[in-house]
This record gives structure tokens, C-alpha cells and sequence, in this order.
């Protein structure tokens, strides 16, 4: 990666912490779906990019996201399980097209094919996030419901994003 590459991923990953810190948490629709669009910053990252410095960097965006919303690790938690995770669901999509090197985004793969890469790890950072957060099994169906509702919500805006980013 290139040092403009590496400046334009940084301020990126900066945007969507920005959004998330001073807009995103405070958008809530219907007491079910949250907007957790900081998570763009991680799987937007280029595909080849070395595992720790993908978990380091994984970890600092959830860091910097519970720092401001005083969750207590909770978001790095979460970031850091869909950041271990990514490489092995970019390496089998990428052995399932027969494809020689992978690229991230809706351009290079095709809507089918981001949604297959980004949705899974929506639902898995989601649902980390929400079941540390359960009081009891009470809450087991409103918890439920808040990661899917969730996971809709956040995946509608990375794609929307990435529709009309310039990359």
C-alpha cells in the first residue's frame, strides 16, 4: 500500500468515527435500530492488508468509539472478532469466484458479492455487541429484534456510502 493509499484508509476510518461519534449514536429508529457505521472503517480496508495491523487498527476504532460512548470495550470487543474474521470470509469468496486477488467494495465485487462479504460480519459484530449488553433472558426477543433491525439499518448506510464514495 502506498503512502497516498495509507493517508486515504486513515481519513476515511477518521470520517466514520467522526459520524459515529457526533451523529450515528444519537439516531435511533423505533427503540430498535442503531447505526453503528464505524465499522465501514474495518471492512472497507483493502484486502490485502496484514492481520495485526488489521486487529490493531480494529482495535483502536473500538476503542475510540467506547472512549466516547462509555461503553467499557464492548465496541473493541466486538471490532476486533469481525477483524480476526474478515480475512478468512474474503479468502472463501475469493476461492468460490476463482478469482486470483481480492478487492473490497461494491464496484469490484458486485452488489451480491458485498452484501455475502459484509452482511455476516454486520450480524456478527451486531450480536457480540448486543448480547454483552443483555440484563436477562428476558430480553432474549428485544435483543433480537435490535440486531436484526440493526444490522438492516447499518448495512443500508455502509452501501449507501459506498455508492457514492469516489474510490
Amino acid at each position: 500500500m502506498s503512502l497516498r493509499e495509507a493517508i486515504q484508509y486513515s481519513l476515511m476510518i477518521l470520517l466514520y468515527l467522526f459520524l459515529q461519534i457526533f451523529f450515528m449514536r444519537n439516531v435511533v429508529l423505533f427503540n430498535y435500530a442503531f447505526c453503528f457505521i464505524y465499522i465501514a472503517g474495518v471492512l472497507l480496508l483493502p484486502a490485502d492488508i496484514d492481520r495485526m495491523y488489521l486487529l490493531l487498527i480494529a482495535f483502536g476504532i473500538g476503542f475510540t468509539v467506547d472512549v466516547f460512548s462509555n461503553t467499557f470495550g464492548m465496541h473493541a470487543a466486538a471490532t476486533v472478532l469481525i477483524a480476526y474474521l474478515r480475512p478468512f470470509l474474503i479468502h472463501y469468496q475469493m476461492k468460490s469466484r476463482g478469482a486470483e486477488r481480492a478487492e473490497v467494495g461494491i464496484r469490484a465485487q458486485g452488489l451480491g458479492a458485498f452484501l455475502g462479504y459484509v452482511l455476516p460480519l454486520i450480524l456478527l459484530h451486531h450480536s457480540l455487541l448486543f448480547l454483552i449488553e443483555i440484563n436477562h433472558f428476558g430480553m432474549i426477543i428485544y435483543t433480537l429484534i435490535r440486531i436484526g433491525a440493526s444490522a438492516l439499518f447499518t448495512t443500508l448506510l455502509i452501501i449507501l456510502l459506498e455508492l457514492f464514495s469516489k474510490r
